[in-house]
Order: structure tokens, then C-alpha cells, then sequence
């Protein structure tokens, strides 16, 4: 591995654990059939893409549930509480974590997110932990539904490298999805793949990052 100076990192399953066994069952419960090709961990219908870029609002996303499920009589907290199901939180030492990369290392966020989860999470870290968002514990904080772009599309990586003018390859980018991985390669950064038994803090004792 090439000698790291800057670190990117994902937030679901990387930082924020969140479980996509949940929100199925809570989509099956809703009434939404087909609920695997609907929304996945790796692919998902474009009501999705449209919300985690910020191209519709929350009612827009709730008219589409409402739309999928074929119940229009769906209030708004049962899609809200549906939506939500998958939100988990953060594991015990990761923010620790995060503070010893930022003394050492140019960090970043880089979350594909929507509105609804993105407020749950900010809300989530201001009762549990006291701080108003994650921008303590980066140089800057990057999420797709304020940014109007997504992963695994190149153009989310291009615009974070060229505003923070980082060296793809002295650029480590960690994320739980290998077709946003993919991406990161084709533009030239070295990457890591979280999952449950290679975590957040395997991949930095593996390369000896902290």
C-alpha cells in the first residue's frame, strides 16, 4: 500500500451500523411486495437514487412508498417509522477512532443519505453523545442528498478530491459496498471493504494506520 495522507470514509456499516435485514421485514409489513428488487444493499428503485440525491422531498418519498405499497392510507410515522428501521447506531469506541485518524491524517465523510435518515442520525448523535453532527470528527462532512449526487457515480469522488485537492492515490477510501469501491479505483484511490468481521478498526490496524 501506497503511503496514506488522506482518509474517506463511508458512514453505514462503516461508522453508523445499520441493518438491511430490518428494513425489510418493515417494508413486507407495509404491504410492498417484490421488497428485494425494490431496495437492497446493492441495487434499489430510482425512488431511492431521486431521494438520496435530493431531487424529491420528504412528501415526494412518502407518495412513492404509498404509491409501492398500493396504500394510500399509510400515514406519514409508519413510513417514517419504516424508513428509519434500518438505523442501528455507532459502535462503542468508532467515534474515539475517528478523533485519532483526524490528528494524523486529512479525514472525510462521504455517505450516500436523505433527508429522513440524515436527520434520525443528527438527532441520534445530539441525545447519545451530545455533539450536533459528525463534522467533529472529520475536515469536512460530505452527504449526497445535499450534494445532488451519489455513489457509486464518479462525479461524487471527482468533486470531494478536487475541492480538498487530494492525491487519488495517496487517498484511502472505506466503504461497505464494493460497487462504490469499484468506482473509487477507477479513480484512483486505494480502498478497503468494511464488513462484519473486517470493520472500521480492522482495516486501520491492518495497515498499521493508527
Amino acid at each position: 500500500m501506497q503511503k496514506i495522507k488522506n482518509i474517506i470514509l463511508d458512514y453505514g456499516n462503516v461508522i453508523f451500523m445499520i441493518d438491511f435485514a430490518r428494513l425489510r421485514e418493515a417494508f413486507i409489513s407495509l404491504g410492498i411486495k417484490n421488497v428485494d428488487d425494490f431496495f437492497g444493499h446493492r441495487g434499489q428503485d430510482s425512488l431511492f437514487d431521486a431521494f438520496d440525491k435530493g431531487e424529491i422531498g420528504v412528501h415526494e418519498f412518502r407518495k412513492g412508498i404509498r404509491d409501492k405499497a398500493g396504500k394510500p392510507e399509510l400515514t406519514d410515522q409508519q413510513i417514517d417509522n419504516a424508513w428509519n428501521s434500518l438505523l442501528i447506531g455507532v459502535p462503542k469506541g468508532t467515534h474515539e477512532l475517528l478523533l485519532a485518524l483526524k490528528t494524523k491524517y486529512r479525514t472525510f465523510l462521504l455517505s450516500n443519505n436523505n433527508e429522513l435518515h440524515y436527520t434520525w442520525c443528527m438527532n441520534h448523535l445530539m441525545t447519545t453523545y451530545g455533539v450536533l453532527d459528525n463534522s467533529l470528527f472529520f475536515e469536512k462532512t460530505y452527504y449526497s442528498h445535499l450534494m445532488g449526487k451519489r455513489k457509486p457515480n464518479p462525479d461524487i469522488f471527482e468533486a470531494v478530491l478536487e475541492e480538498n485537492d487530494l492525491i487519488p492515490t495517496e487517498t484511502l477510501f472505506i466503504d461497505d459496498s464494493p460497487q462504490h469501491l469499484e468506482t473509487a479505483q477507477i479513480c484512483g484511490m486505494q480502498t478497503a471493504l468494511c464488513t462484519k468481521d473486517e470493520s472500521l478498526a480492522y482495516w486501520l490496524e491492518h495497515y498499521k494506520l493508527l
